[in-house]
């Protein structure tokens, strides 16, 4: 909220006084304070978002304090329109000083701008690739995808997009050069490869870019003749309302990319995004709901998806979602002992993966009031905060720093603020 509401204090106080609680019991269970509580309830002051999902769990609201503390849904845009993946041209700058760029237009635009200037790189005539070439070159592309998803766990995202984004545009223009069989398998990696950077576009915050290489993506799956892309690419479009806070449109888009068309893992992560749309919208039963219809999904092996979509890093991802949704749920035990469980199975080399669910576990142990446990889990963290600089991480880390940011007495707080501080600073222009 950025205004204070009358009419949620004046509902949180109704709601408190019919569980007999005083302002100081509740208080003690939400961990903020009394006089805090005391200025929402009479509108003088607005509530956090943390402060009302906590009140909305422990008064057993079912959502309806965190609905009346929520803006309208804002629109998410529209999927943008395929536009062929043989029409147009990719042009990217590389710097040697780190700063690079990329920019998709027209072959129109092209030719407008001076064809002549710019340096071309040969790619044959109208020829055939020969099938063990083409063979030669899923293999290899294959593995290199393997590795590539591997270090994108351990740095940021502008170390790996310039090759990412070439070998996607590699295997989209061998595709036109391949036998029917070959161009069906090169379009499909291809659409793998354009989904991760799609992913890492988000990482670096530009959802607009994100959105784009999602719809590039379901492009070149189209292509080769799988249509089943653009399901996971509701998924992805609902992870951008996640991070705006929308339950709403995170809900429907999810629900939308659960038809029984598509492949059953599509529709177990779309039943795991769901969940944690009804988590942040306060509703716990249908959170359940949803993931209890996640586990059963991506419990099918359907041995259509190689490479896998989705993390390849979480053993139990629906266990580790459930984790996630407590901490929504503003039930931060739970949440934290859940998260516990569920870190010790990731593999240490999976940074970017310990990263975005330890900053989870530690917001879970500092909603719950414990402020020195938070702060020793947050410590460890901060290299691997630091190593692959994710704006979605990011966000987790501003709402911990406000809550810690309550404690600056506290002598953890104290030695920790100045880092974390530094690493969720905004970046400047």
């Amino acid at each position: 909220m950025t205004q204070p509401s009358t009419g949620f204090g004046e509902e949180l106080r109704k709601r408190r006084l019919d569980a007999g609680l005083s302002l100081t019991a509740l208080s003690a269970a939400v961990h903020y304070s009394k006089a805090q509580l005391s200025k929402v309830e009479r509108g003088i002051k607005a509530p956090s978002r943390d402060l009302v999902r906590l009140c909305d769990a422990v008064l057993r609201a079912d959502g309806a304090l965190v609905a009346l503390a929520t803006g309208p849904a804002t629109e998410m845009p529209p999927a943008q329109t395929a536009d062929g993946i043989t029409e147009e041209e990719w042009t990217m700058q590389l710097s040697p000083d780190g700063p690079s760029w990329f920019q998709p237009v027209g072959r129109r635009q092209v030719v407008g701008a001076g064809a002549a200037s710019l340096m071309r790189l040969p790619m044959g005539g109208p020829g055939r690739l020969a099938p063990s070439a083409g063979e030669g070159m899923l293999e290899a592309s294959r593995s290199l995808f393997t590795h590539y998803r591997r270090l994108g766990q351990s740095v940021e995202p502008g170390f790996l997009l310039p090759g990412l984004i070439a070998q996607t545009h590699t295997l989209r223009e061998l595709s036109a050069h391949a036998d029917k069989g070959t161009r069906r398998d090169l379009l499909a990696l291809g659409s793998r490869y354009a989904e991760y950077v799609g992913w890492l576009m988000q990482e670096t915050g530009d959802e607009r870019a994100a959105l784009w290489w999602t719809q590039r993506a379901v492009d070149l799956a189209a292509a080769g003749g799988d249509r089943t892309l653009g399901g996971y690419a509701l998924v992805r479009r609902a992870l951008i309302t996640l991070y705006q806070d929308d339950a709403a449109q995170t809900v429907a888009l999810a629900q939308r990319a659960q038809s029984g068309a598509l492949p059953p893992r599509i529709r177990g992560l779309a039943a795991q995004r769901e969940a944690q749309g009804h988590a942040l919208a306060g509703d716990r039963d249908s959170c359940q709901r949803a993931l209890d219809r996640a586990r059963t999904y991506l419990a099918q092996q359907d041995g259509a998806d190689t490479p896998v979509i989705g993390s390849m890093h979480l053993p139990d991802s629906v266990g580790m979602v459930t984790g996630w949704c407590l901490v929504d749920l503003g039930r931060p035990r739970e949440a934290a002992e859940e998260l516990d469980r569920q870190l010790t199975l990731v593999s240490r080399d999976a940074v970017r993966t310990q990263v975005r669910y330890g900053a989870r576990r530690a917001l879970a142990y500092a909603s719950g009031g414990e402020i020195d446990h938070a702060c020793a889990v947050t410590a460890p963290l901060l290299d691997g905060v630091a190593a692959v600089r994710s704006a979605t991480v990011t966000i987790d880390l501003r709402r911990l720093a406000r809550f810690l940011a309550r404690h600056p007495n506290h002598p953890a707080v104290r030695r920790l603020a100045p880092r974390l501080g530094t690493l969720t600073r905004p970046p400047t222009s």
